[in-house]
């Protein structure tokens, strides 16, 4: 329900005189909520499904209504940036739970989605897709919030939003290399596993991460460090001569997590990865 209020004003012979200030209200017949089917985004996992709903509690149809939503809009330093990116083609428009013809949409920040007609008693669903993009935060922490609003000739404007939070948890990555290339028989081969994370949290311990390889050809004589730390067999790892195969234990690989930054003039984030390092030498 909204409120609004009035006042006149009588002038006679140079005088002026206020009347007292009406208050009146306006009964909202229209409603909305917007809902994410998913709380939590992350830079791997980067799609978002909103559906927003929007019902007509009145006795009349509403129509020519125009959604805008500013796809996560925030500012960062002197600009501008936003987070979400507007998935082409994946609007869908239900009234009363039936598909509709595709609404006029134009994805630039805001997304606009017009010409959306909802009857007496009614109701209209939009649902569409946004991508997470180089503007959303990913630190601990971070989250999306962003707004629609729903306007149409003679009501007032109606907003709602929803916030999505950034995952806690570690995003780990690995790279294998040969040194030397090319080795020869009989000689001393080097293989080292660069694991990153991308993600806001450290892999721990808990995290039980764990690399497995089997060697071919078979190395001998190993000699294994783990960022720079010398590894003793069956603590750390294990390996079997025989077959080539070598296991970390579970949990003693682990990785810090990432830091970010952004870009004053830009808004653009970048991630710089928790490393982590293992060496494994042994003879052909």
């Amino acid at each position: 329900m909204a409120q609004f209020t009035n006042q006149a004003q009588l002038t006679y012979n140079n005088t002026v005189t206020n009347s007292n200030v009406a208050v009146g209200e306006i009964l909202e017949v229209l409603s909305a909520t917007k809902t994410a089917v998913g709380n939590t985004y992350g830079p791997q996992d980067n799609r978002v499904t909103y559906i927003i709903s929007i019902i007509n509690s009145g006795t009349t149809e509403f129509s020519n209504i125009t959604v805008t939503d500013n796809l996560g809009s925030y500012t960062a330093g002197a600009v501008t940036v936003v987070p979400l990116t507007y998935r082409t083609g994946t609007v869908r428009y239900y009234i009363n739970g039936v598909l509709q013809n595709t609404p006029a949409v134009t994805p630039e920040s805001p997304l606009t989605i017009s010409g959306i007609s909802i009857p007496a008693g009614g109701n209209a669903t939009i649902v569409y897709e946004a991508d997470i993009n180089q503007y959303a935060p990913l630190a601990t922490g971070s989250t999306i919030e962003n707004t629609v609003t729903i306007t149409s000739p003679g009501i007032t404007p109606i907003t709602a939003s929803e916030t999505i939070a950034v995952e806690t948890e570690p995003v780990l990555s690995i790279t294998k290399t040969i040194s030397p290339v090319p080795v020869t028989e009989n000689g001393t081969l080097t293989y080292t596993f660069l694991i990153q994370n991308t993600g806001n949290t450290a892999a721990t311990a808990e995290d039980l991460a764990a690399i497995t390889d089997t060697f071919n050809p078979i190395l001998n004589n190993l000699t294994v460090t783990f960022n720079g730390d010398a590894w003793a067999e069956t603590t750390n790892y294990t390996y079997d001569p025989a077959t080539g195969l070598f296991s970390t234990v579970a949990g003693q690989i682990t990785v810090p997590a990432a830091a970010y930054t952004q870009d004053a003039a830009t808004g653009v984030w970048s991630v710089i990865p928790g490393t982590s390092t293992l060496v494994i030498t042994g003879t052909l």
